[in-house]
Protein backbone atom coordinates (compact mmCIF):
# COMPACT_ATOMS: atom_id res chain seq x y z
CA UNK A 1 0.00 0.00 0.00
CA UNK A 2 1.45 3.07 -1.20
CA UNK A 3 1.20 6.03 1.60
CA UNK A 4 1.46 9.83 0.82
CA UNK A 5 4.42 11.94 2.65
CA UNK A 6 3.94 15.56 3.30
CA UNK A 7 7.44 17.60 3.88
CA UNK A 8 6.29 20.61 5.56
CA UNK A 9 8.92 22.44 4.60
CA UNK A 10 8.85 22.13 0.98
CA UNK A 11 5.32 22.44 0.89
CA UNK A 12 5.68 26.02 2.94
CA UNK A 13 8.15 26.99 0.15
CA UNK A 14 5.77 26.42 -2.40
CA UNK A 15 2.50 27.70 -0.47
CA UNK A 16 4.94 30.63 -0.23
CA UNK A 17 5.50 30.73 -4.00
CA UNK A 18 2.19 30.51 -4.81
CA UNK A 19 1.14 33.68 -2.84
CA UNK A 20 4.46 35.74 -3.70
CA UNK A 21 3.09 35.19 -7.64
CA UNK A 22 -0.13 36.24 -6.73
CA UNK A 23 0.59 39.22 -4.90
CA UNK A 24 2.84 39.89 -7.81
CA UNK A 25 -0.11 39.69 -10.21
CA UNK A 26 -2.44 41.61 -8.21
CA UNK A 27 0.13 44.55 -7.90
CA UNK A 28 0.55 44.88 -11.43
CA UNK A 29 -3.24 44.23 -12.45
CA UNK A 30 -3.41 47.39 -10.20
CA UNK A 31 -0.27 49.51 -11.76
CA UNK A 32 -1.87 48.79 -14.73
CA UNK A 33 -5.01 50.16 -14.06
CA UNK A 34 -5.48 54.21 -14.69
CA UNK A 35 -8.53 54.22 -12.21
CA UNK A 36 -8.29 54.78 -8.47
CA UNK A 37 -10.57 53.45 -5.92
CA UNK A 38 -14.19 54.75 -7.22
CA UNK A 39 -15.26 57.41 -4.38
CA UNK A 40 -19.35 56.46 -4.29
CA UNK A 41 -22.31 58.28 -3.30
CA UNK A 42 -25.40 56.67 -2.05
CA UNK A 43 -28.35 57.81 -3.70
CA UNK A 44 -30.59 55.07 -1.70
CA UNK A 45 -30.43 51.96 -0.21
CA UNK A 46 -28.98 49.56 -2.86
CA UNK A 47 -27.85 52.64 -5.49
CA UNK A 48 -24.40 54.43 -5.87
CA UNK A 49 -23.45 56.68 -8.19
CA UNK A 50 -19.88 58.11 -9.11
CA UNK A 51 -18.44 60.25 -11.79
CA UNK A 52 -14.95 59.32 -12.88
CA UNK A 53 -12.42 60.90 -15.73
CA UNK A 54 -11.78 58.71 -18.28
CA UNK A 55 -8.12 57.88 -18.38
CA UNK A 56 -7.60 59.25 -21.75
CA UNK A 57 -9.09 62.58 -23.28
CA UNK A 58 -12.21 62.38 -26.04
CA UNK A 59 -12.21 64.78 -28.88
CA UNK A 60 -14.87 66.64 -27.21
CA UNK A 61 -16.90 67.58 -24.15
CA UNK A 62 -15.73 66.57 -20.28
CA UNK A 63 -14.56 63.29 -20.53
CA UNK A 64 -16.14 61.70 -17.56
CA UNK A 65 -17.84 58.03 -17.05
CA UNK A 66 -20.69 58.39 -15.05
CA UNK A 67 -21.53 55.14 -13.39
CA UNK A 68 -24.42 53.50 -11.19
CA UNK A 69 -23.87 50.49 -9.05
CA UNK A 70 -26.94 48.83 -8.32
CA UNK A 71 -28.00 46.28 -5.99
CA UNK A 72 -30.96 44.43 -8.26
CA UNK A 73 -32.78 42.53 -5.03
CA UNK A 74 -33.23 46.09 -4.19
CA UNK A 75 -35.42 46.97 -7.27
CA UNK A 76 -38.15 45.53 -9.13
CA UNK A 77 -37.38 45.42 -12.90
CA UNK A 78 -39.41 45.94 -16.14
CA UNK A 79 -39.36 46.46 -19.64
CA UNK A 80 -41.34 48.99 -21.10
CA UNK A 81 -41.95 49.51 -24.79
CA UNK A 82 -43.69 51.45 -27.43
CA UNK A 83 -44.83 48.54 -28.88
CA UNK A 84 -47.08 47.33 -25.65
CA UNK A 85 -47.99 51.10 -24.65
CA UNK A 86 -49.57 52.69 -27.66
CA UNK A 87 -46.88 52.44 -29.80
CA UNK A 88 -46.06 55.41 -29.00
CA UNK A 89 -41.84 56.51 -28.37
CA UNK A 90 -41.38 58.37 -25.25
CA UNK A 91 -38.23 60.39 -23.52
CA UNK A 92 -36.65 58.67 -20.83
CA UNK A 93 -38.28 61.30 -18.05
CA UNK A 94 -41.48 60.14 -19.97
CA UNK A 95 -41.34 56.39 -19.36
CA UNK A 96 -39.83 57.52 -15.51
CA UNK A 97 -42.97 59.85 -15.30
CA UNK A 98 -45.61 57.81 -16.71
CA UNK A 99 -44.50 54.65 -15.34
CA UNK A 100 -43.53 55.74 -11.66
CA UNK A 101 -40.44 54.40 -12.18
CA UNK A 102 -36.73 55.65 -10.98
CA UNK A 103 -34.30 54.65 -13.44
CA UNK A 104 -34.63 54.52 -17.10
CA UNK A 105 -32.13 53.09 -19.24
CA UNK A 106 -32.38 52.34 -23.26
CA UNK A 107 -33.04 48.86 -23.56
CA UNK A 108 -30.62 48.05 -26.95
CA UNK A 109 -30.29 49.17 -30.24
CA UNK A 110 -33.73 49.30 -32.23
CA UNK A 111 -34.79 49.23 -35.72
CA UNK A 112 -36.06 52.44 -37.58
CA UNK A 113 -39.61 50.44 -38.83
CA UNK A 114 -43.27 51.02 -37.93
CA UNK A 115 -42.99 49.08 -34.53
CA UNK A 116 -39.31 50.51 -33.71
CA UNK A 117 -38.55 46.67 -32.73
CA UNK A 118 -35.39 45.68 -30.81
CA UNK A 119 -32.74 44.68 -33.27
CA UNK A 120 -32.07 41.14 -31.24
CA UNK A 121 -35.29 39.21 -29.85
CA UNK A 122 -37.49 40.63 -27.35
CA UNK A 123 -40.06 39.64 -25.37
CA UNK A 124 -42.10 40.85 -22.11
CA UNK A 125 -43.80 38.05 -20.77
CA UNK A 126 -46.68 37.59 -23.48
CA UNK A 127 -45.90 40.57 -25.47
CA UNK A 128 -43.29 39.53 -28.16
CA UNK A 129 -41.19 42.71 -29.78
CA UNK A 130 -39.08 40.71 -31.43
CA UNK A 131 -39.91 36.98 -32.26
CA UNK A 132 -36.61 36.54 -34.22
CA UNK A 133 -33.45 36.21 -32.37
CA UNK A 134 -29.85 37.46 -33.78
CA UNK A 135 -27.25 35.51 -34.37
CA UNK A 136 -25.25 38.29 -34.51
CA UNK A 137 -25.75 39.18 -30.50
CA UNK A 138 -24.56 36.98 -27.96
CA UNK A 139 -25.77 39.02 -24.77
CA UNK A 140 -29.26 38.36 -22.80
CA UNK A 141 -30.90 40.75 -20.75
CA UNK A 142 -32.85 38.91 -18.20
CA UNK A 143 -35.87 39.62 -15.97
CA UNK A 144 -38.84 37.82 -14.09
CA UNK A 145 -37.13 34.60 -13.45
CA UNK A 146 -39.42 31.76 -13.38
CA UNK A 147 -37.56 30.30 -10.51
CA UNK A 148 -37.71 33.09 -7.46
CA UNK A 149 -34.19 31.55 -6.29
CA UNK A 150 -32.78 33.37 -9.53
CA UNK A 151 -31.84 37.30 -9.27
CA UNK A 152 -34.12 39.83 -10.50
CA UNK A 153 -32.23 40.90 -12.86
CA UNK A 154 -28.98 39.26 -15.01
CA UNK A 155 -27.07 39.82 -18.30
CA UNK A 156 -26.72 36.05 -19.54
CA UNK A 157 -23.78 35.69 -22.02
CA UNK A 158 -25.62 32.89 -24.38
CA UNK A 159 -22.62 31.92 -25.53
CA UNK A 160 -21.85 30.15 -22.22
CA UNK A 161 -25.25 29.04 -21.02
CA UNK A 162 -27.27 27.84 -23.34
CA UNK A 163 -30.39 29.47 -25.30
CA UNK A 164 -32.51 27.28 -25.71
CA UNK A 165 -32.56 26.78 -21.49
CA UNK A 166 -32.07 30.26 -20.92
CA UNK A 167 -35.50 31.07 -22.74
CA UNK A 168 -37.75 29.05 -20.46
CA UNK A 169 -36.47 30.35 -17.46
CA UNK A 170 -37.11 33.70 -17.78
CA UNK A 171 -40.57 35.77 -18.45
CA UNK A 172 -38.86 38.67 -19.97
CA UNK A 173 -35.99 38.79 -22.47
CA UNK A 174 -34.01 41.32 -24.41
CA UNK A 175 -31.18 40.37 -26.72
CA UNK A 176 -28.10 42.73 -27.16
CA UNK A 177 -24.31 43.36 -28.31
CA UNK A 178 -21.86 41.73 -25.91
CA UNK A 179 -19.16 43.72 -24.94
CA UNK A 180 -17.02 41.75 -22.40
CA UNK A 181 -17.52 37.84 -22.54
CA UNK A 182 -18.73 35.73 -18.82
CA UNK A 183 -14.84 35.08 -18.83
CA UNK A 184 -14.12 38.53 -18.69
CA UNK A 185 -12.66 38.64 -22.48
CA UNK A 186 -13.01 41.19 -24.59
CA UNK A 187 -15.20 41.37 -27.83
CA UNK A 188 -13.74 42.22 -31.29
CA UNK A 189 -16.01 44.80 -32.63
CA UNK A 190 -14.92 44.33 -36.34
CA UNK A 191 -18.09 46.54 -37.71
CA UNK A 192 -17.22 50.08 -37.79
CA UNK A 193 -14.65 49.24 -35.04
CA UNK A 194 -13.16 52.72 -35.07
CA UNK A 195 -16.72 54.44 -34.81
CA UNK A 196 -16.49 56.92 -32.07
CA UNK A 197 -19.85 57.66 -30.23
CA UNK A 198 -21.41 58.85 -26.79
CA UNK A 199 -22.93 56.02 -25.41
CA UNK A 200 -24.56 53.34 -22.54
CA UNK A 201 -23.90 50.14 -21.52
CA UNK A 202 -24.83 47.85 -18.66
CA UNK A 203 -22.65 45.40 -17.23
CA UNK A 204 -22.82 42.87 -14.03
CA UNK A 205 -19.46 41.96 -11.65
CA UNK A 206 -18.87 38.46 -10.31
CA UNK A 207 -21.30 39.06 -7.15
CA UNK A 208 -24.32 40.10 -9.18
CA UNK A 209 -24.28 43.89 -9.00
CA UNK A 210 -25.48 45.53 -11.84
CA UNK A 211 -23.44 48.68 -13.66
CA UNK A 212 -24.52 51.41 -15.63
CA UNK A 213 -21.95 53.35 -17.41
CA UNK A 214 -22.90 56.10 -19.59
CA UNK A 215 -20.45 58.85 -21.33
CA UNK A 216 -20.96 61.97 -23.44
CA UNK A 217 -17.88 62.26 -24.80
CA UNK A 218 -17.57 60.18 -27.49
CA UNK A 219 -14.90 56.74 -27.35
CA UNK A 220 -14.94 53.68 -29.35
CA UNK A 221 -16.92 50.42 -28.23
CA UNK A 222 -13.22 48.83 -27.71
CA UNK A 223 -11.70 51.69 -25.40
CA UNK A 224 -14.64 51.57 -23.27
CA UNK A 225 -14.28 47.87 -23.62
CA UNK A 226 -10.98 48.78 -21.68
CA UNK A 227 -11.60 51.08 -19.28
CA UNK A 228 -14.98 48.62 -17.98
CA UNK A 229 -11.82 46.19 -17.62
CA UNK A 230 -9.58 48.40 -15.72
CA UNK A 231 -12.19 49.28 -13.24
CA UNK A 232 -11.26 48.01 -10.05
CA UNK A 233 -15.02 46.01 -10.13
CA UNK A 234 -14.63 42.59 -11.38
CA UNK A 235 -16.66 43.45 -14.11
CA UNK A 236 -18.01 39.78 -16.23
CA UNK A 237 -20.95 40.10 -19.10
CA UNK A 238 -21.28 43.67 -20.59
CA UNK A 239 -23.92 44.68 -23.29
CA UNK A 240 -23.80 47.21 -25.30
CA UNK A 241 -27.46 49.26 -25.06
CA UNK A 242 -27.22 52.24 -27.59
CA UNK A 243 -24.97 55.50 -28.56
CA UNK A 244 -25.10 58.94 -30.34
CA UNK A 245 -28.44 61.23 -29.17
CA UNK A 246 -30.69 58.37 -28.05
CA UNK A 247 -28.69 57.40 -25.37
CA UNK A 248 -30.27 58.07 -22.30
CA UNK A 249 -29.77 57.85 -18.47
CA UNK A 250 -32.94 59.39 -16.55
CA UNK A 251 -32.44 58.86 -12.40
CA UNK A 252 -34.98 60.06 -9.98
CA UNK A 253 -34.61 58.95 -5.90
CA UNK A 254 -37.08 61.61 -4.38
CA UNK A 255 -34.02 64.81 -4.05
CA UNK A 256 -31.58 63.63 -6.52
CA UNK A 257 -32.48 63.61 -10.00
CA UNK A 258 -29.33 62.65 -13.09
CA UNK A 259 -30.66 63.34 -16.68
CA UNK A 260 -27.98 62.33 -19.05
CA UNK A 261 -28.35 62.36 -22.69
CA UNK A 262 -25.79 61.97 -25.66
CA UNK A 263 -24.56 63.60 -28.76
CA UNK A 264 -21.44 62.56 -30.60
CA UNK A 265 -21.27 59.77 -33.52
CA UNK A 266 -18.57 59.75 -35.59
CA UNK A 267 -19.04 60.69 -40.16
CA UNK A 268 -23.04 60.82 -39.06
CA UNK A 269 -23.16 63.47 -36.34
CA UNK A 270 -20.31 64.46 -35.28
CA UNK A 271 -20.99 67.31 -32.73
CA UNK A 272 -21.99 67.91 -29.68
CA UNK A 273 -24.80 70.07 -30.30
CA UNK A 274 -27.68 67.81 -28.98
CA UNK A 275 -29.45 69.72 -25.87
CA UNK A 276 -32.25 67.05 -25.20
CA UNK A 277 -33.51 63.70 -24.71
CA UNK A 278 -34.81 62.09 -27.77
CA UNK A 279 -37.61 59.61 -27.84
CA UNK A 280 -36.71 55.88 -27.79
CA UNK A 281 -39.17 53.11 -28.00
CA UNK A 282 -37.22 50.68 -25.66
CA UNK A 283 -36.21 50.98 -22.31
CA UNK A 284 -35.56 49.15 -19.39
CA UNK A 285 -37.02 50.97 -16.34
CA UNK A 286 -36.06 49.88 -12.22
CA UNK A 287 -38.45 50.92 -9.07
CA UNK A 288 -36.75 50.64 -5.84
CA UNK A 289 -39.02 48.41 -3.43
CA UNK A 290 -41.02 49.22 -0.54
Amino acid sequence: MSKSIVHPVRSGKVLAACLLFILIALNGRAQNSRFGEIAWTTLTDGLLYAEVDAPEKSVVNDSKLTILKVDVNQFDFQFLTASEHGHQARTAPDWAVEFGQNIIINAGMYSYNKTQSNKGYMRNFGHLNNPKKSTYYNAMLAMHPKDKQKPPFEIIDITCQSWEIVKHQYHSLCQGMRMISCNGEAMEFSKRPDQSCSMIVAATDTTGNLYIVFTRSPYTHQKMISYLQEMPLNIRTSVYLEGGPEASLYVSTGDTVIAKYGSYVSNTCNNDDNDHFWKIPNVIALRKKN
